[in-house]
């Protein structure tokens, strides 16, 4: 948003007939919106309004964009959306009984199912880079892939198969996204830079689960009371 103020302005300009004004508050409110909402968040100010003001930016772009109508895209922002629930769960502290030193009856309920829901649109990521080639590593980074997506929506050894997909998945954002190696004039750099840091932010998703777990409503909390 900073370095191409002016392509940016154009482009909304262009594509809704919006002009010059609308289209320049669109730019300010898109840059302003994601540094303001990421300083919130690194600096532990106000997590869940800055959790909200980036899930805002993330729809707003969704329609700006038109990238309701493409399915790669979508899916894609489905899974950053998944990425910010699971850090507006980590801000939530637990829930606390009404009596000092009795434990809640019932988990956090509300963090719970956003750490499902965070799981669930993770694994989208992982659709996006499934494809149907008669290639020996393709086959096998599908077969993979997928399975390790599963056990991360089930919430079964979670923290492992998040683990893995990490390292899965910053192998192939560096082999598939090396926008670094383009040259500037080219349009290519720019969509590689945003599937870069796109994929960057899922990655920061995946350490939560790494770091966190999967919270109440998975297997592995489940096989606890087995």
């Amino acid at each position: 948003m900073w370095v191409q103020w002016n392509e940016q302005r154009e482009y909304m300009d262009m594509n809704w007939g919006c002009g010059k004004f609308l289209a320049t508050m669109f730019v300010l409110v898109n840059l302003v919106g994601q540094i303001g909402g990421c300083v919130m968040v690194l600096g532990r100010l106000k997590v869940s309004i800055a959790c909200w003001m980036l899930f805002s930016i993330v729809v707003l772009q969704t329609i700006a964009y038109s990238v309701l109508w493409d399915i790669q895209f979508l899916l894609r922002n489905l899974a950053l959306i998944g990425a910010l629930l699971l850090v507006l769960a980590e801000s939530r502290g637990e829930a606390r009984s009404l009596f000092a030193g009795v434990p809640s009856l019932g988990e956090n309920k509300p963090k719970n199912f956003m750490q499902l829901a965070g799981r669930v649109l993770l694994a989208f990521m992982f659709i996006t880079l499934i494809r149907f080639e008669l290639s020996f590593l393709q086959i096998v980074q599908d077969i993979i892939g997928s399975i390790l997506m599963v056990l991360v929506t089930i919430g079964y050894k979670t923290k492992l198969s998040a683990l893995i997909l990490v390292a899965l998945l910053t192998v192939l954002n560096l082999y598939h996204n090396a926008w670094w190696t383009i040259p500037a004039y080219k349009p290519l750099r720019d969509f590689l830079k945003y599937d870069f840091f796109q994929t960057l932010s899922v990655i920061g998703g995946l350490l939560m689960i790494v770091s966190l777990g999967p919270g109440g409503v998975s297997m592995d909390e489940h096989k606890k009371k087995w």
